[in-house]
Protein backbone atom coordinates (compact mmCIF):
# COMPACT_ATOMS: atom_id res chain seq x y z
CA UNK A 1 0.00 0.00 0.00
CA UNK A 2 2.39 2.50 0.68
CA UNK A 3 4.35 1.55 -2.59
CA UNK A 4 1.27 2.50 -4.36
CA UNK A 5 1.07 5.92 -2.27
CA UNK A 6 4.25 6.86 -3.33
CA UNK A 7 3.79 6.47 -6.58
CA UNK A 8 0.51 8.92 -6.88
CA UNK A 9 0.48 9.81 -10.69
CA UNK A 10 1.21 13.73 -10.98
CA UNK A 11 -1.45 16.39 -11.51
CA UNK A 12 -1.77 18.75 -14.78
CA UNK A 13 0.52 19.07 -17.85
CA UNK A 14 3.25 16.94 -15.88
CA UNK A 15 0.85 14.23 -14.90
CA UNK A 16 -0.44 14.14 -18.86
CA UNK A 17 3.15 13.52 -20.00
CA UNK A 18 4.18 11.34 -17.49
CA UNK A 19 0.85 8.96 -18.43
CA UNK A 20 0.35 9.90 -21.50
CA UNK A 21 -0.04 6.49 -23.10
CA UNK A 22 -2.48 5.50 -20.89
CA UNK A 23 -4.45 8.56 -20.48
CA UNK A 24 -4.73 8.82 -24.50
CA UNK A 25 -6.12 4.87 -24.12
CA UNK A 26 -8.13 5.50 -21.42
CA UNK A 27 -9.52 9.27 -23.14
CA UNK A 28 -10.49 7.22 -26.07
CA UNK A 29 -12.25 4.68 -24.69
CA UNK A 30 -14.39 7.20 -22.39
CA UNK A 31 -15.36 8.41 -25.70
CA UNK A 32 -16.68 5.76 -27.36
CA UNK A 33 -18.89 5.05 -24.32
CA UNK A 34 -19.45 8.88 -24.05
CA UNK A 35 -20.78 9.42 -27.63
CA UNK A 36 -23.96 6.98 -27.74
CA UNK A 37 -24.66 7.37 -24.65
CA UNK A 38 -24.66 11.33 -24.61
CA UNK A 39 -26.87 11.04 -28.03
CA UNK A 40 -29.24 8.77 -26.38
CA UNK A 41 -29.67 10.56 -23.11
CA UNK A 42 -30.79 13.36 -25.01
CA UNK A 43 -33.07 11.62 -27.24
CA UNK A 44 -34.94 10.09 -24.13
CA UNK A 45 -35.00 13.72 -22.34
CA UNK A 46 -36.87 14.92 -25.24
CA UNK A 47 -33.97 17.81 -25.70
CA UNK A 48 -32.38 17.77 -29.13
CA UNK A 49 -29.94 14.93 -29.25
CA UNK A 50 -26.53 17.00 -29.77
CA UNK A 51 -27.44 18.89 -26.89
CA UNK A 52 -26.37 15.69 -25.00
CA UNK A 53 -22.21 16.09 -26.92
CA UNK A 54 -22.71 19.84 -25.79
CA UNK A 55 -23.20 18.55 -22.21
CA UNK A 56 -20.31 16.28 -22.41
CA UNK A 57 -17.78 18.20 -24.25
CA UNK A 58 -18.27 21.05 -21.27
CA UNK A 59 -17.90 18.45 -18.59
CA UNK A 60 -15.00 17.04 -19.78
CA UNK A 61 -13.21 20.17 -21.51
CA UNK A 62 -14.13 23.02 -19.16
CA UNK A 63 -15.11 21.08 -15.79
CA UNK A 64 -12.17 18.73 -15.77
CA UNK A 65 -10.03 21.59 -14.98
CA UNK A 66 -11.42 22.67 -11.69
CA UNK A 67 -13.32 19.53 -10.46
CA UNK A 68 -12.92 18.25 -7.14
CA UNK A 69 -12.57 14.75 -7.70
CA UNK A 70 -9.31 13.23 -9.89
CA UNK A 71 -11.23 10.40 -11.14
CA UNK A 72 -14.84 11.27 -12.09
CA UNK A 73 -16.02 12.61 -15.64
CA UNK A 74 -18.86 14.64 -15.67
CA UNK A 75 -21.67 14.40 -18.48
CA UNK A 76 -25.27 13.71 -18.40
CA UNK A 77 -27.18 11.41 -16.72
CA UNK A 78 -29.42 8.66 -17.29
CA UNK A 79 -30.66 9.08 -13.89
CA UNK A 80 -32.48 12.68 -14.09
CA UNK A 81 -33.72 11.50 -17.59
CA UNK A 82 -36.90 11.41 -15.46
CA UNK A 83 -36.82 14.91 -14.64
CA UNK A 84 -35.60 16.60 -17.60
CA UNK A 85 -38.61 15.20 -19.30
CA UNK A 86 -40.68 16.63 -16.36
CA UNK A 87 -39.55 20.00 -16.89
CA UNK A 88 -39.99 19.78 -20.52
CA UNK A 89 -43.51 18.34 -20.98
CA UNK A 90 -45.15 20.56 -18.19
CA UNK A 91 -43.71 23.58 -20.01
CA UNK A 92 -45.55 22.71 -22.91
CA UNK A 93 -43.34 20.42 -24.31
CA UNK A 94 -41.26 20.60 -27.91
CA UNK A 95 -38.79 23.57 -28.86
CA UNK A 96 -40.42 25.73 -25.86
CA UNK A 97 -40.35 23.22 -23.07
CA UNK A 98 -36.91 22.57 -24.14
CA UNK A 99 -36.02 26.49 -23.46
CA UNK A 100 -38.09 27.18 -20.13
CA UNK A 101 -36.73 23.93 -19.02
CA UNK A 102 -32.79 25.52 -19.58
CA UNK A 103 -33.92 28.14 -17.01
CA UNK A 104 -34.93 25.95 -14.60
CA UNK A 105 -31.30 24.33 -14.77
CA UNK A 106 -29.56 27.75 -14.73
CA UNK A 107 -31.37 28.83 -11.37
CA UNK A 108 -30.46 25.04 -10.03
CA UNK A 109 -26.77 25.21 -11.47
CA UNK A 110 -26.10 28.67 -9.00
CA UNK A 111 -27.87 26.62 -5.89
CA UNK A 112 -25.58 23.97 -6.68
CA UNK A 113 -22.60 26.31 -6.63
CA UNK A 114 -23.98 27.83 -3.20
CA UNK A 115 -24.31 24.47 -2.11
CA UNK A 116 -20.03 24.24 -2.59
CA UNK A 117 -19.48 27.83 -0.92
CA UNK A 118 -21.42 26.75 1.84
CA UNK A 119 -19.84 23.30 2.47
CA UNK A 120 -22.29 21.14 1.88
CA UNK A 121 -20.85 18.41 0.31
CA UNK A 122 -20.98 16.27 3.04
CA UNK A 123 -24.65 16.22 3.78
CA UNK A 124 -24.40 13.33 1.56
CA UNK A 125 -23.72 11.13 4.27
CA UNK A 126 -26.51 12.06 6.18
CA UNK A 127 -28.70 10.61 3.40
CA UNK A 128 -29.79 6.52 3.97
CA UNK A 129 -28.16 4.62 1.57
CA UNK A 130 -31.66 2.97 1.07
CA UNK A 131 -33.51 6.00 0.44
CA UNK A 132 -30.51 6.84 -2.12
CA UNK A 133 -30.66 3.45 -4.08
CA UNK A 134 -35.03 3.35 -3.89
CA UNK A 135 -34.82 6.36 -5.57
CA UNK A 136 -32.59 5.57 -8.37
CA UNK A 137 -34.22 2.14 -8.97
CA UNK A 138 -37.63 4.05 -8.97
CA UNK A 139 -36.58 6.24 -11.64
CA UNK A 140 -34.37 3.29 -13.41
CA UNK A 141 -38.28 1.69 -13.68
CA UNK A 142 -39.76 4.79 -15.08
CA UNK A 143 -36.88 5.06 -17.71
CA UNK A 144 -37.16 1.57 -18.63
CA UNK A 145 -41.40 2.09 -18.67
CA UNK A 146 -41.06 5.51 -20.96
CA UNK A 147 -38.41 3.84 -23.47
CA UNK A 148 -40.99 0.55 -24.61
CA UNK A 149 -42.72 2.92 -26.87
CA UNK A 150 -39.44 3.79 -28.19
CA UNK A 151 -37.74 0.56 -28.37
CA UNK A 152 -41.53 -0.48 -30.37
CA UNK A 153 -41.19 2.23 -33.10
CA UNK A 154 -44.44 3.57 -31.26
CA UNK A 155 -45.88 7.04 -33.09
CA UNK A 156 -45.40 9.81 -30.25
CA UNK A 157 -48.54 11.24 -30.99
CA UNK A 158 -49.75 7.76 -29.30
CA UNK A 159 -47.68 8.89 -26.15
CA UNK A 160 -47.71 12.24 -25.79
CA UNK A 161 -48.48 13.60 -22.91
CA UNK A 162 -49.15 10.36 -21.10
CA UNK A 163 -48.56 9.01 -17.50
CA UNK A 164 -46.14 6.45 -16.45
CA UNK A 165 -49.37 4.76 -15.59
CA UNK A 166 -50.69 5.08 -18.90
CA UNK A 167 -47.96 3.99 -20.18
CA UNK A 168 -48.32 0.30 -18.50
CA UNK A 169 -52.00 0.46 -19.40
CA UNK A 170 -51.39 0.88 -23.10
CA UNK A 171 -48.59 -1.66 -23.24
CA UNK A 172 -51.16 -4.85 -25.17
CA UNK A 173 -52.14 -1.43 -28.28
CA UNK A 174 -47.92 -0.69 -28.37
CA UNK A 175 -47.33 -4.64 -29.14
CA UNK A 176 -50.39 -4.28 -31.45
CA UNK A 177 -48.84 -1.14 -33.24
CA UNK A 178 -44.99 -1.93 -33.20
CA UNK A 179 -42.57 -1.62 -35.67
CA UNK A 180 -41.25 -5.05 -36.68
CA UNK A 181 -37.92 -4.14 -38.13
CA UNK A 182 -37.21 -1.30 -35.65
CA UNK A 183 -38.08 -3.52 -32.81
CA UNK A 184 -35.59 -6.30 -33.72
CA UNK A 185 -32.67 -3.87 -34.02
CA UNK A 186 -33.95 -2.73 -30.80
CA UNK A 187 -34.21 -6.32 -28.83
CA UNK A 188 -31.20 -7.43 -30.38
CA UNK A 189 -29.41 -3.88 -29.33
CA UNK A 190 -30.86 -4.26 -25.54
CA UNK A 191 -29.41 -8.09 -25.84
CA UNK A 192 -26.09 -6.95 -26.51
CA UNK A 193 -26.28 -4.36 -23.61
CA UNK A 194 -27.30 -6.56 -21.55
CA UNK A 195 -24.98 -9.42 -22.05
CA UNK A 196 -21.75 -7.78 -23.22
CA UNK A 197 -19.73 -7.61 -20.14
CA UNK A 198 -20.78 -10.95 -19.57
CA UNK A 199 -18.34 -12.25 -22.23
CA UNK A 200 -15.49 -13.76 -21.11
CA UNK A 201 -13.22 -12.94 -23.34
CA UNK A 202 -10.38 -10.04 -22.51
CA UNK A 203 -10.16 -8.32 -25.85
CA UNK A 204 -13.93 -7.97 -26.47
CA UNK A 205 -14.63 -6.91 -23.35
CA UNK A 206 -12.54 -3.64 -23.70
CA UNK A 207 -15.07 -2.41 -25.93
CA UNK A 208 -17.78 -0.68 -24.84
CA UNK A 209 -21.52 -2.12 -25.22
CA UNK A 210 -22.68 0.90 -26.72
CA UNK A 211 -20.18 0.87 -29.21
CA UNK A 212 -20.95 -2.04 -30.41
CA UNK A 213 -24.55 -1.82 -30.22
CA UNK A 214 -23.83 0.92 -32.90
CA UNK A 215 -21.60 -1.81 -35.09
CA UNK A 216 -24.78 -3.66 -35.19
CA UNK A 217 -27.69 -1.04 -35.59
CA UNK A 218 -26.28 1.48 -37.91
CA UNK A 219 -25.17 -1.70 -40.63
CA UNK A 220 -29.14 -2.89 -39.91
CA UNK A 221 -30.45 0.45 -40.40
CA UNK A 222 -29.02 1.00 -43.80
CA UNK A 223 -29.77 -2.62 -45.09
CA UNK A 224 -33.49 -2.56 -44.48
CA UNK A 225 -33.52 1.18 -45.83
CA UNK A 226 -34.96 2.76 -42.58
CA UNK A 227 -34.75 6.12 -44.85
CA UNK A 228 -37.06 5.64 -47.00
CA UNK A 229 -39.39 2.85 -45.29
CA UNK A 230 -39.73 4.32 -41.80
CA UNK A 231 -41.54 7.35 -40.40
CA UNK A 232 -38.53 10.13 -39.26
CA UNK A 233 -39.01 9.38 -35.28
CA UNK A 234 -37.79 6.25 -36.20
CA UNK A 235 -34.51 7.77 -36.56
CA UNK A 236 -32.35 10.23 -34.61
CA UNK A 237 -31.50 13.75 -36.37
CA UNK A 238 -28.67 15.29 -34.79
CA UNK A 239 -28.44 18.19 -37.63
CA UNK A 240 -25.75 20.58 -37.01
CA UNK A 241 -23.79 21.62 -34.06
CA UNK A 242 -22.80 25.05 -35.35
CA UNK A 243 -26.17 25.92 -36.14
CA UNK A 244 -27.54 25.12 -32.45
CA UNK A 245 -25.12 26.26 -30.37
CA UNK A 246 -26.74 30.00 -29.42
CA UNK A 247 -28.32 31.24 -26.30
CA UNK A 248 -30.92 28.81 -25.63
CA UNK A 249 -31.75 29.55 -22.07
CA UNK A 250 -35.02 31.60 -21.21
CA UNK A 251 -36.04 32.63 -18.35
CA UNK A 252 -40.14 32.53 -19.46
CA UNK A 253 -40.86 29.94 -17.29
CA UNK A 254 -40.61 31.61 -13.71
CA UNK A 255 -43.92 32.94 -14.23
CA UNK A 256 -44.99 29.43 -13.90
CA UNK A 257 -43.80 29.92 -10.27
CA UNK A 258 -44.75 26.89 -9.07
CA UNK A 259 -43.46 24.37 -11.52
CA UNK A 260 -40.40 27.02 -12.24
CA UNK A 261 -39.73 26.29 -8.13
CA UNK A 262 -40.65 22.69 -8.18
CA UNK A 263 -38.12 21.39 -10.98
CA UNK A 264 -35.28 24.10 -9.61
CA UNK A 265 -35.28 21.95 -6.36
CA UNK A 266 -35.04 18.57 -8.02
CA UNK A 267 -32.18 19.73 -10.26
CA UNK A 268 -30.37 20.76 -7.28
CA UNK A 269 -31.35 18.15 -5.03
CA UNK A 270 -31.14 15.18 -7.41
CA UNK A 271 -28.28 15.50 -9.05
CA UNK A 272 -26.03 17.21 -6.53
CA UNK A 273 -26.93 13.91 -4.61
CA UNK A 274 -26.40 11.77 -7.73
CA UNK A 275 -23.11 13.47 -8.18
CA UNK A 276 -21.79 13.30 -4.49
CA UNK A 277 -22.51 9.74 -4.52
CA UNK A 278 -20.86 8.92 -7.36
CA UNK A 279 -17.81 11.12 -6.29
CA UNK A 280 -17.91 8.76 -3.24
CA UNK A 281 -17.99 5.22 -4.77
CA UNK A 282 -15.05 6.16 -7.34
CA UNK A 283 -13.10 6.91 -4.60
CA UNK A 284 -13.32 3.96 -2.67
CA UNK A 285 -12.06 2.54 -5.96
CA UNK A 286 -9.27 4.15 -6.30
CA UNK A 287 -6.17 2.63 -5.82
CA UNK A 288 -4.32 5.27 -4.60
CA UNK A 289 -7.01 6.37 -1.77
CA UNK A 290 -6.99 10.06 -3.01
CA UNK A 291 -9.87 11.75 -1.66
CA UNK A 292 -12.06 14.39 -3.60
CA UNK A 293 -13.35 17.71 -2.57
CA UNK A 294 -17.03 17.01 -2.66
CA UNK A 295 -17.42 21.19 -1.72
CA UNK A 296 -15.00 21.85 -4.93
CA UNK A 297 -16.71 19.70 -6.99
CA UNK A 298 -20.23 20.84 -6.54
CA UNK A 299 -19.30 24.17 -7.26
CA UNK A 300 -17.38 22.85 -10.36
CA UNK A 301 -20.61 20.80 -11.49
CA UNK A 302 -22.36 23.99 -10.65
CA UNK A 303 -20.36 26.40 -12.85
CA UNK A 304 -20.58 23.59 -16.03
CA UNK A 305 -24.11 23.15 -15.75
CA UNK A 306 -24.78 27.06 -15.66
CA UNK A 307 -22.58 27.10 -19.10
CA UNK A 308 -24.38 24.12 -20.48
CA UNK A 309 -27.96 25.54 -19.43
CA UNK A 310 -26.94 28.39 -21.84
CA UNK A 311 -26.16 27.05 -24.47
CA UNK A 312 -29.05 24.48 -24.50
CA UNK A 313 -27.41 21.18 -22.83
CA UNK A 314 -28.30 18.44 -20.69
CA UNK A 315 -27.54 18.60 -16.18
CA UNK A 316 -24.37 17.15 -15.93
CA UNK A 317 -23.37 14.90 -12.71
CA UNK A 318 -20.35 12.97 -12.18
CA UNK A 319 -21.44 10.14 -14.56
CA UNK A 320 -20.51 6.75 -12.84
CA UNK A 321 -20.35 4.65 -16.23
CA UNK A 322 -17.69 7.07 -17.73
CA UNK A 323 -15.64 7.58 -14.56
Amino acid sequence: MSKIKSNIPSDGIKGLIENLTSDITSGFIVFLLALPLSLGIAKASEFPPLMGLVTAIIGGVIVSFFSGSKLTIKGPAAGLIVIVIGAVNEFGGGETGWHLALGAIFVASIIQILFGVFKLGKLVDFFPLSTVHGMLAAIGIIIIIKQIPVLLDIDPILTKGKSIIEHITLLPSFLQHLDPKASLIGLISLLIMMGWNQANIPFLSKIPAPLVVLFVAIPAQFMLDFNHTDPTNALVDTGSLINKIHLNVSFDGIKQIGVFSKFVVMFALVGSLESLLTVKAIDMMDPYKRKSNPNKDLIAIGIGNCIAAIFGGLPMISEVARS
